[in-house]
């Protein structure tokens, strides 16, 4: 049974390869957190995570506190750099997250903005990772789904296999960016009303292939800017592949197969090898069969030798970039 990834011009161009030769990295060191597990520890707690919710906090803040926690470490977020981000200091982030702090609405606005989201999306249930807002101007899509492209700011696609780094990679540009970070995999399935694993399981490939065609014709109308993360397979669909192109500068986050595993399985994920004895032989040939429709890229990035920190360094350089680019044709 072949390996399926999960989900998540037509002109060929020859793409900029950005980080050939340079030292591999681990992505999930890069990544990981440590752990702060008291409020004595608070101020010290640079490089680690808060502490669980304190019992008996107030509900609206228990809430808050779960949200943030999660979406800092969907970003993989430390408390230092979230800190930094959001001009809040890490102790009264510590606080926060363990439901202990009385936050302000402008303060929350701050954090919400630093981690690619709003302060309306942190204190609701709905898509985090859907609902982000441009932090200087742009009105939300339609049911805070996106946000509006403010003139001569770009939409920045990644592109990639699972375990490229899209999410980690994409997160952290867009939070030092301070524009949106979507994930059109989240937006699908908001636009669907379920789950993608219940999407796939009732409807199919082709009617999730039909969603993502249109959310990303949605977000082209909209002229949405921000760092989006495309789904792995987007590329196999020729017409939305080509409208991707047309609507955003596009960047494949280009990984050795052995990191694309390791990364998965380092999340915890163990599906990819799951009653599959060939599944890195089928990972390897995956990755062939794709591999000339990601090199349509505009960009290479190569995250086995950048490694997490320059691999962001780089993304956030081709936004900034196109960006420029589209203010000097801007009437």
């Amino acid at each position: 049974m072949p390996l399926r990834e999960l989900p998540r011009r037509t002109s060929r161009r020859t793409p900029r390869r950005e980080g050939a030769g340079r030292d591999p990295e681990s992505e999930a060191a890069a990544a990981s957190d440590g752990d702060a597990s008291s409020a004595a520890g608070a101020a010290s707690a640079s490089a680690g995570d808060a502490a669980s919710v304190e019992e008996g906090a107030p509900p609206i803040l228990a809430h808050l506190a779960d949200r943030l926690r999660l979406r800092r470490k969907e970003l993989a977020l430390t408390l230092r750099e979230l800190a930094e981000l959001a001009g809040v200091s890490e102790r009264f982030l510590v606080l926060l997250e363990s439901g202990r702090a009385n936050v302000s609405v402008v303060r929350l606005d701050d954090i919400g903005r630093a981690l690619g989201t709003s302060a309306a999306a942190l204190l609701s249930e709905g898509d985090l990772a859907a609902a982000g807002e441009a932090p200087r101007a742009g009105a939300a899509g339609e049911g805070g789904r996106g946000a509006r492209g403010d003139v001569g700011r770009a939409l920045v696609a990644l592109l990639g296999l699972r375990g490229a780094g899209k999410t980690t990679i994409g997160g952290r540009a867009a939070a030092r960016l301070g524009v949106p970070f979507l994930e059109l995999d989240g937006l699908v399935a908001a636009r669907a009303g379920m789950s993608l694993a219940a999407l796939f399981e009732i409807h199919g490939n082709a009617y999730y292939r039909r969603l993502e065609r249109e959310e990303l014709a949605r977000l082209a109308e909209e002229r949405a800017h921000g760092i989006l993360a495309a789904g792995g397979g987007l590329v196999t669909d020729p017409a939305t592949f080509g409208l991707l192109r047309r609507c955003a500068v596009t960047v494949w986050l280009r990984a050795k197969p052995e990191d694309h595993w390791r990364r998965v399985v380092e999340q915890g994920d163990a599906r990819p090898m799951a009653n599959r004895a060939d599944a890195m032989k089928e990972l390897r040939a995956l990755f062939q069969a794709r591999r000339a429709l990601y090199e349509q890229a505009d960009f290479v990035v190569d995250t086995s030798s950048l490694g997490l920190a320059r691999s962001v360094d780089r993304v956030v350089k081709i936004a900034r970039e196109a960006d420029r680019r589209n203010a000097t044709r801007s009437p």
